[in-house]
């Protein structure tokens, strides 16, 4: 004899069902698969860790030779704010992380789209920057970022072969530490 459940608890259940056949379709995943797609989230989580740390030759690594990078301060602008080319000239742009005291990059949801060694995807950040001005005064900046990814993958590695950081909104308030 089976138990019996609760409405709450079969409700938990399919909630949880349903959680699942959305994120695998009713199959199971191959193993390259997953490998792959924990490849890229983790090259997305390297992004953050780099820019954190202050490490951006860490970070230029993460990019191709050939890459692009545009950076939408608005979201809905059709035209980007600023536009790069190449690995090399990201390092500025990087390096100038260092006007901040501190940040802190929390990853959230993202989505991974693979075809065989591309893939494309959208993940969404809060990044929290900390400022002090001359006189002391802190602030916190955050924003809300989403990324639009193309990926690559050479020699068995995933690499940004184009990233669109597109910035939903901003909050700046005074911080106190």
């Amino acid at each position: 004899m089976t138990p019996a459940r609760s409405a709450s608890s079969a409700t938990e259940i399919r909630e949880t069902d349903r959680c699942a056949a959305r994120s695998t379709t009713g199959t199971a995943i191959p193993p390259q698969e997953a490998a792959d797609r924990l490849a890229v989230r983790e090259l997305v989580d390297a992004y953050a860790h780099c820019a954190d740390r202050r490490d951006a030759k860490g970070q230029t690594a993460l990019f191709t030779e050939d890459t692009r990078f545009l950076v939408f301060m608005d979201a809905t602008a059709a035209e980007p704010t600023q536009e790069l080319h190449g690995r090399e000239s990201l390092a500025p742009v990087f390096g100038n992380l260092n006007v901040y005291r501190a940040t802190t990059h929390f990853n959230g949801q993202s989505t991974i789209t693979l075809d065989g060694d591309r893939a494309s995807g959208e993940s969404y950040c809060l990044a929290h920057h900390v400022s002090v001005d001359e006189s002391g005064q802190r602030t916190l900046m955050i924003a809300s970022i989403r990324c639009l990814d193309e990926f690559t993958k050479l020699d068995g590695d995933w690499y940004f072969a184009e990233r669109r950081l597109m910035v939903d909104w901003t909050e700046t308030r005074p911080s106190t530490p």
